[in-house]
């Protein structure tokens, strides 16, 4: 049976890009380390072989004694004089200068004549390069060829040699010497390898102790994104109260603070579906019972009998299909969809609610104010749930009676109102009037979904406003919708009757 791939752990992928830049820093360190070191070393011996160039020089040039190198115990001294005058060939010079010119600890010289080995030093402070038949060869070809010293690096059984290739010749003496000194650098370099391979195993041992530390911290850090899965997988659509701690100020706290804000709305959004869908088969259940008892009892036989419950039908679904499309706009609305927000005029917006509610018989409205201002928003939906306020006052007021609409600003917002002298809202009732189906005093005789309310105080939401309900003086209900204003107020025009708005609009002009 073929496994599923489980992914690497962040926490795996933590440590190892932890120990990922650990290594190639100890690495690098180390590498620049190892090889600054060798460097300096094969300087030195550089240095040493030079010295010997100039010691063999000065001895050949005036039989002075030589001088020892830098490298103090490591370099060979000339131990005593030489005067050229008391030598008569290359031979005999060069089995002097190899005698005198002791060697130091891992290093060789011979005397090489017509590119044989001829003289070594017979002390055994050093070591022998006599038998280094290749090594000879090559030093005499290159310091033959060049006429003058010559350095350079020969892979030996003995290992990697340092050398250096002084000819020699003298003025009647038709051979040919080389003075060839040597230094093993393998031996030279041994306490840096030394020193590399200790530094190689304390990197190891600190790689560890970052390891089991890295694990140990990358564990804690990552261990309140485990409680948030753990937490996530425990939440179910039945239960969505679960939260996740939130504690500090860090990255991750903000990130458990965001995931109980998604939390919470989407709870607030599954309780509002999961009461929407109440309340639509509490109010589709009664037009249904209505229908079907009708038509039970009907006596298909009797024609009266049939129209009036083909219209008791036809009455009852029309309103179900009424309250269909106040539920898809609600839906819409509580959605955030079919905003066009902009600047809107308030005033502009106030004349158009006077010119709309003069056709709704009834009442005689009356415009008291309008504020000349400008906010931000969708004046369709605006002007809809201020229509449906209006709407609400015609219906639930005595008719006759008359009904004021208007609108005023102040700093901080605009307030847009509509003032009914009817019944007016009991103060226990208006905390949830503008809930889905419900009414005050729980009338359904006037008729209407009941989401009117609804869908006004979902417009007024999504535009950052509110809606209040207050006593008109003198008896009825105020309804105010309150929107944030993005200007201070400014002068009211004067109260003028709804006949009287398009006089005014062209005053205005």
């Amino acid at each position: 049976m073929h496994r599923a791939h489980r992914p690497v752990s962040a926490r795996t992928r933590i440590l190892g890009a932890i120990l990922a830049v650990a290594v190639v820093g100890l690495a690098l360190v180390g590498g620049v380390t190892f090889v600054v070191q060798r460097e300096r070393v094969i300087a030195g011996v550089d240095q040493r072989l030079q010295t010997q160039v100039a010691a063999l020089r000065t001895v050949a040039a005036s039989g002075e004694q030589g001088q020892g190198s830098a490298d103090g115990d490591a370099a060979a001294t000339v131990t005593e004089e030489l005067d050229p005058a008391d030598f008569t060939s290359v031979a005999s010079y060069l089995k002097a200068a190899v005698a005198r010119l002791v060697p130091a600890q891992n290093e060789g010289a011979v005397a090489v004549i017509d590119g044989e080995a001829r003289y070594r030093p017979s002390t055994l402070s050093g070591f022998d390069i006599s038998e280094q038949t290749a090594l000879i060869t090559r030093a005499w070809n290159e310091a033959e060829k060049a006429g003058t010293a010559v350095m350079g690096t020969a892979s030996t059984p003995a290992g990697a040699l340092r050398y250096i290739a002084v000819p020699i010749s003298m003025t009647g003496d038709q051979t040919n010497g080389v003075y060839l000194r040597a230094v093993n650098l393998d031996a030279e370099l041994r306490p840096v390898t030394a020193s590399i391979l200790t530094y190689a195993l304390a990197a190891l041992v600190t790689v560890a102790a970052i390891g089991g530390v890295g694990w140990f911290v990358a564990g804690r850090l990552l261990s309140p994104i485990r409680h948030l899965r753990e937490t996530a997988d425990a939440i179910t659509i039945a239960d969505l109260g679960t939260r996740v701690q939130a504690d500090g100020d860090d990255d991750i706290s903000d990130l458990s603070r965001t995931v109980n804000s998604m939390l919470d709305r989407l709870e607030g959004s599954v309780d509002g579906q999961r009461q929407l869908l109440d309340d639509v088969r509490h109010e589709l259940k009664t037009p249904i019972t209505i229908v079907r008892g009708h038509l039970e009892l009907m006596d298909a036989s009797d024609p009266d009998d049939v129209a009036s419950t083909r219209a008791l039908g036809i009455a009852e679904l029309d309103r179900m299909t009424r309250l269909v499309a106040d539920i898809d706009l609600l839906a819409a609305v509580e959605g955030g969809e079919q905003f066009e927000m902009r600047e809107v005029s308030v005033a502009d917006l106030t004349h158009r609610l006077g010119e709309l509610v003069v056709v709704i018989p009834g009442h005689e409205w009356d415009l008291e104010a309008a504020a000349d201002v400008r906010i931000h928003g969708d004046p369709d939906r605006l002007l809809q749930a201020w229509l449906q306020l209006a709407e609400n006052a015609a219906k639930y007021t005595p008719a006759g009676s008359p009904v004021h609409i208007g609108s005023i600003a102040t700093v901080d917002e605009v307030r847009l109102w509509v003032r009914d002298h009817g019944p007016g809202i009991p103060a226990a009732a208006r905390h949830r009037i503008f809930r889905r189906f419900d009414r005050a005093g729980g009338r359904r005789s006037v008729g209407g979904s009941g989401l009117g309310l609804a869908i006004v105080d979902a417009i007024v939401k999504a535009h950052g406003g509110s809606c209040e309900v207050g006593d008109t003086p003198g008896g009825g209900a105020t309804f105010t919708i309150r929107v944030p204003s993005r200007t201070a107020a400014a002068a009211l025009p004067r109260p003028v009757r709804a006949g009287d708005v398009l006089l005014q609009r062209e005053a205005a002009e």
